[in-house]
């Protein structure tokens, strides 16, 4: 996995990934919450976001380098190497 010493930039483009995750997931939390009109439209919208950078963190995992723009859209989509426990 890169590190935040040897690839800072990486690190960063990891980091904000992971974070605008945790961002969306506390904004799903209080619509859920707050909004009683709230449906699986809603749900599956806001958890396909929070998915995408959650994705792209596992596909970023390994990588010294930026995206390219090919990379970035495979890299949205849920991985096909990481099982759900």
């Amino acid at each position: 996995m890169i590190n935040k010493e040897a690839n800072p930039v990486e690190w960063a483009g990891l980091m904000y990934e992971l974070e605008d995750a945790r961002e969306h997931l506390a904004a799903l939390i209080v619509d859920i919450e707050k909004n009683p009109e709230f449906d699986e439209t809603d749900l599956r919208i806001q958890l396909g976001h929070v998915f995408s950078h959650l994705n792209r963190v596992w596909h970023r995992r390994d990588l010294n380098r930026e995206f390219s723009e090919k990379e970035w859209t495979l890299a949205s989509k849920f991985p096909n190497d990481l099982d759900p426990i």
